[in-house]
């Protein structure tokens, strides 16, 4: 159903009239400092390929590089942390393989099963869908800025309870509501994702750069120029195919193309749906903002000016997460 021909988030085939079966892979070198943390959320990572299709994970294999003067203990700790977050994703871990290598990387190999009928994909966006995001942004430059030495601990405490976030609640929550446009938005950044979408839909999305997350302290890093090496591939390959309006700096067109790291979901969803997945979010506590539309047209325009007071914030964003414009 899914495969070579389509930029997706996973592979998907077709089991029977009313399964499929959802298959992708992701690994990493660490991004954090913590071992246990960098195995979290190189598997949370791994699995929201399957979250983003709308399929709930069931079995999952490990992927691992090990240096051979890393001690066991840290190689135990990046182990045990990706074998919590599959267990707490429902899924088995079923084995995997190891290399040696001289830098560390992990990830998984994750499987899970969708029903056909709420199959999610970056094709299924439609005009006058509203874009939902459900993780802010930020994750590039604040990872960076930790490996620089010059990130506040305050804000890589929020970074890392963020990726190491599963993205389930927010991929069942769009199933139910008839979402089938979706992406995760990761290493290509919420830009680069985002024009995945609008080309596989045929459609052009429009974000409004006020209602947009970000982690606290993301900005001051961006100023800094902390950058991970893929944002800057990413306003490179994916520039020219963005519009923004000319107020907009190059501090946040550059936030907008930072490379994320198990980062949120991108939810189309359908207008009729909208009022509910606002109730819905808010009564289940699920953090997620409204930050744009879907229209005819092509590629992605980045707007200045704000939202309507419809389109809110699903959450009230307190500590963790501020725009700080």
């Amino acid at each position: 159903m899914v495969g070579l021909g389509a930029p997706d988030d996973a592979a998907v085939w077709r089991l029977d009239e009313r399964r499929a079966l959802v298959v992708t892979t992701d690994f990493f070198t660490p991004v954090v400092d913590d071992a246990y943390s960098y195995g979290a959320i190189a598997a949370a990572n791994a699995l929201s390929d399957l979250y983003a299709m709308g399929a709930r994970p069931f079995m999952a294999l490990n992927v691992a590089a090990v240096p051979p003067d890393l001690p066991p203990a840290l190689v135990g700790e990046i182990l045990r942390g990706g074998a919590d977050k599959v267990r707490e994703a429902g899924a088995v871990l079923a084995g995997g393989h190891t290399i040696q290598d001289k830098e560390p990387k992990y990830g998984l190999v994750a499987l899970g099963f969708v029903e056909t009928a709420h199959l999610m994909t970056k094709a299924g966006a439609r005009a006058g869908d509203a874009l939902v995001l459900t993780k802010p942004l930020g994750f590039g430059v604040t990872t960076t800025a930790l490996k620089r030495s010059l990130a506040e601990t305050q804000h890589v405490a929020a970074a890392i309870a963020w990726m190491k976030g599963l993205n389930a609640e927010a991929s069942r929550l769009g199933a139910s509501l008839g979402v089938r446009g979706a992406t995760d938005v990761t290493g290509f950044s919420l830009l680069g994702h985002g024009l995945e979408m609008a080309e596989a839909s045929g459609v052009r999305l429009r974000v409004h750069l006020p209602a947009v997350p970000f982690l606290r302290g993301a900005r001051g890093y961006a100023a800094m120029g902390a950058f991970p090496g893929g944002s800057a591939d990413n306003m490179l390959f994916f520039g020219k195919r963005v519009e923004f309006d000319d107020g907009i700096d190059e501090i946040d067109r550059m936030l907008l193309f930072d490379a994320q790291t198990s980062g949120g979901l991108l939810l189309s969803v359908p207008q009729a749906s909208v009022g509910e997945t606002i109730d819905r979010a808010r009564a289940a506590r699920l953090p997620a903002w409204i930050i744009g539309q879907v229209e005819d047209g092509q590629g992605v325009g980045v707007r200045m000016e704000a939202l309507s007071s419809a389109a809110a914030s699903l959450e009230d964003s307190t500590v963790v997460v501020g725009p700080e414009r």
